[in-house]
């Protein structure tokens, strides 16, 4: 993404010059924010195809921004039955309210700076545990598992305190996660494949054991769709590894339209107050 930044004249002079390049400037700002989006899209594709040894695929005119980075990572969506599933879930991966990401990435849009530099904000925050780095972690930890037999253990650790139970629980939600019940119903589309992963059942145990157990039930922590999402992304043929990658292409539309929102609106650089306690 920095190298697309250097590659991009205008996003490199907009640093240097005296007059504001994308305040209310919607022109310039809707073009750059196509841009942006292509360049995201391009890199984690890019990223893709160079960890699992695969060419390249140039994008093609024609094509939805979904089916081209399907294309790109050289995945075959020759039915469209892909591309059709992965809409569907990147509507229930869309970003809400405002989270930890976007925020950032709207605190770093107040210096007027670039789209590109805004939406690494965005990833930077996106990267910890807590945040898109949970799906990734919850799919591990159900590998780290291995059985249905050690899940009585793990829950127990999880109560100690021991360990983070990811999948589970949510900053908004206290009750069941609403996505979790379309995450299920592209399951079964795809129940074949996902059927084959060892690692469902591990999933489906410990949403049964920590649906009933009080130390769940009395904090109201619930599945969320973290639990069961990684299962769609795998029987689809896209690796563990690049899922993060990914889902951030499909906020990419979100965190932009908030950036071409804020270029829009009077100038104030955000500065939170910050409180001292003794």
């Amino acid at each position: 993404m920095g190298a697309y930044i250097g590659c991009d004249q205008e996003m490199v002079s907009s640093r240097h010059r005296p007059e504001l390049t994308y305040h209310n400037n919607m022109s310039t700002t809707d073009s750059a924010l196509i841009r942006t989006i292509g360049y995201i899209a391009t890199t984690v594709a890019v990223t893709y195809c160079h960890k699992r040894g695969k060419a390249f695929t140039p994008a093609r005119l024609g094509l939805s921004l979904l089916q081209n980075v399907l294309l790109m990572m050289g995945i075959d969506d020759t039915d469209l039955k892909i591309s059709t599933h992965l809409d569907k879930l990147w509507i229930l991966y869309a970003d809400h309210e405002l989270s930890c990401s976007t925020a950032a990435s709207l605190h770093v849009a107040s210096t007027l700076t670039d789209p590109i530099s805004c939406f690494l904000a965005a990833v930077i925050a996106g990267s910890g545990p807590l945040h898109a780095g949970a799906i990734e972690l919850c799919y591990d930890g159900l590998g780290l598992l291995g059985t249905v037999d050690t899940v009585p253990v793990y829950i127990n650790a999880v109560k100690a305190k021991q360990f983070r139970l990811f999948g589970y629980g949510h900053r908004v939600y206290k009750a069941r996660d609403p996505r979790v019940g379309l995450i299920e119903e592209l399951m079964e589309a795809n129940r074949e494949a996902i059927d084959e992963n060892p690692l469902l059942q591990v999933a489906m145990e410990i949403d049964r054991v920590a649906n009933t157990d009080p130390y769940f039930v009395e904090r109201k922590l619930k599945v969320n769709v973290d639990l069961y999402g990684c299962f769609i992304y795998t029987a689809m043929g896209i690796d563990r590894v690049i899922i993060p990658g990914v889902m951030l292409i499909s906020r990419a539309g979100g965190v932009m339209a908030h950036w071409r929102e804020a270029m829009s609106q009077p100038i104030k650089i955000w500065r939170p107050m910050q409180k001292y306690k003794l």
